[in-house]
């Protein structure tokens, strides 16, 4: 069904660029070089999900690129039609110099250029690790402790083709922080946890410390992978929480809870009601889906991920408008709430909204 959807998602677009681009740009006598060389870019992604092995890989890695590079020509070629009809209206640019084939190659290859550069400047983006600092308060109650730092992270999607060096940037990084505490908020790993460079992951997530330890839940990638059962977590040192709680004595409380799709998946105030109300307490929810529920309780801190903050401008603007949280920091009632937008992504390689994190916050308690 996801895929059904995507490809009428991607066919209604593709036909609007075809049929405007071939009546605005193409000359009649380069109408069948342009159908052929369009046909076969644009079958790449509908054929990447019928083939399999090593050639539905390499047809899924181009397509990954295509397909942002598709949507913002796609946008911009929006632009263009309503900028010809404002001169349409307004008559700024004369009738005569448009219809002119130099200029209107001008403005394709700026349309493909500016793409290109969009495109470009979100691999570089999606590859570039950042860490977004945050200071806030909590209660402190009964804890013997003043202050926490937490290293949060959401959304890796390991698999065979992530690469390694990208992981050891990632944890030489949380090793620069020295969190006290370590979470993960789901869709961690994917695909096949018996290839070597799976077990590769494991080891160097393995090396990453904290005094209280590595926490996490699970997303819905792991239930669709395989990895609910947790045998990737175990290797890599992950204690996963499913809708369960640790209470470090003295200190604060943490719950992590099922992902929202998991039938059996108890509400939030279930979870909570035989914790003690004595310590601080910290929520990890895959889906920011609750916020208006957990800001009722008595959670201090609630970590989440799964949006990405919409990866693609302007897809940004539909999760800001299914989610009250999208991407970033906020405060509702007592709890403060935090959405990163991934330490990496599943789908296209790019990435023009948000940006690759790590969440490092530094709770002091009063």
């Amino acid at each position: 069904m996801f895929h059904t959807i995507m490809l009428i998602s991607y066919l209604i677009p593709g036909l609007y660029l075809f049929l405007r681009i071939r009546q605005l740009f193409i000359s009649t006598e380069h109408r069948l070089v342009f159908t052929l060389t369009f046909a076969f870019l644009f079958s790449i992604y509908p054929l990447g999900n019928y083939f399999n092995g090593s050639a539905g890989r390499i047809l899924d890695i181009i397509s990954g690129y295509l397909l942002p590079l598709f949507l913002y020509v796609f946008l911009l070629l929006l632009l263009t039609d309503l900028l010809l009809l404002i001169n349409l209206i307004f008559s700024i640019i004369p009738p005569g110099r448009l219809k002119g084939r130099s200029f209107r190659y001008r403005i394709l290859l700026s349309i493909i250029t500016i793409s290109l550069l969009i495109v470009t400047g979100g691999i570089i983006n999606f590859n570039t690790i950042r860490i977004s600092g945050y200071k806030v308060e909590a209660a402190k109650r009964s804890s013997r402790i003043s202050s926490l730092r937490i290293a949060f992270v959401s959304d890796f999607h390991l698999q065979e083709s992530t690469p390694v060096r990208f992981v050891e940037r990632f944890v030489d990084k949380i090793e620069s922080v020295k969190p006290d505490l370590m979470l993960f908020g789901g869709d961690i790993a994917e695909g096949d946890g018996d290839y070597d460079v799976m077990k590769k992951f494991t080891e160097l997530i393995g090396r990453i410390k904290a005094t209280y330890g590595v926490y996490g839940v699970l997303g819905n990638h792991e239930h669709y992978s395989g990895h609910d059962q947790g045998t990737f977590f175990e290797r890599a040192g992950i204690k996963i929480l499913r809708d369960s709680a640790v209470i470090f004595c003295h200190s604060f409380t943490l719950a992590g809870r099922n992902d929202s799709h998991t039938r059996n998946r108890i509400s939030v105030e279930e979870l909570l009601e035989n914790l003690p109300d004595s310590l601080p307490l910290i929520l990890i929810d895959h889906r920011p889906t609750e916020i208006e529920q957990v800001s009722t309780t008595r959670t201090d801190i609630q970590f989440s991920g799964h949006t990405h903050n919409g990866q693609l401008f302007p897809i940004h603007f539909i999760t800001n408008r299914v989610y009250l949280l999208s991407w970033g920091y906020k405060k509702f009632g007592n709890t403060h709430f935090f959405v990163s937008s991934g330490i990496r992504l599943w789908g296209p390689p790019v990435r023009t909204t948000g940006k690759s994190e790590i969440m490092v916050v530094d709770v002091n308690f009063i």
